[in-house]
């Protein structure tokens, strides 16, 4: 073959033969993240049905909507089952070459983001996460300004061992195969 054929091939691949990845056993998040995200679901709708009890009341509004404002009651227990539920289903898994993340309940989400196309990899807690001793592992990738992937619900040890498996993988992937040896060319000068 000269250097001017190129040879391609682009095989029909059956989808019946395709990995499943929802094969793959998740590891759940830690069971600290559950407190964390129904403090933080029930603060929100704490704030949101205070302010609908008391504004009607306030002389300035001067609404009176009886038992309506009783109503955002609803949706704060509503979003509070929701994401006990959504906490229960969370997991993530670190394979060969990717990193899976899944998350929701009505809208489930799974993501999948190979190794090759991570090219930065950051930790990051705020502080009710570090006062439960928690810590997101935050992937990203060519093109955005925000992580592709979040991984929520690790405790700061592990997480900081997930980063550090990343970068080492994505570091593997970025050196070439045979990287020519760097030469001590002083010790070849002869004057």
């Amino acid at each position: 073959m000269t250097n001017s054929e190129v040879v391609f091939s682009n095989r029909e691949v059956d989808p019946g033969e395709l990995p499943d990845y929802r094969d793959v056993a998740l590891q759940p998040v830690v069971a600290a993240y559950l407190p964390h995200a129904l403090l933080t679901t029930g603060g929100f709708w704490a704030v949101v049905v205070t302010v609908a009890l008391v504004a009607p009341r306030l002389p300035f509004i001067g609404l009176d909507l009886g038992w309506w404002p009783a109503l955002m009651l609803v949706p704060a227990v509503w979003f509070t089952v929701l994401t006990w539920l959504d906490v229960r289903r969370r997991g993530w898994a670190l394979r060969e070459h990717d990193l899976i993340y899944r998350s929701g309940v009505i809208w489930r989400k799974t993501v999948i983001v190979p190794f090759a196309r991570i090219q930065h990899v950051e930790t990051a807690s705020g502080p009710l996460e570090r006062w439960f001793g928690l810590m997101r592992v935050k992937c990203f990738t060519a093109g955005g300004m925000m992580a592709d992937l979040s991984v929520e619900g690790l405790d700061e040890s592990l997480a900081q061992r997930v980063r550090q498996f990343l970068l080492e993988q994505i570091r593997d992937d970025a050196e070439p195969e045979s990287s020519p040896q760097p030469t001590d060319l002083a010790a070849d000068d002869h004057v």
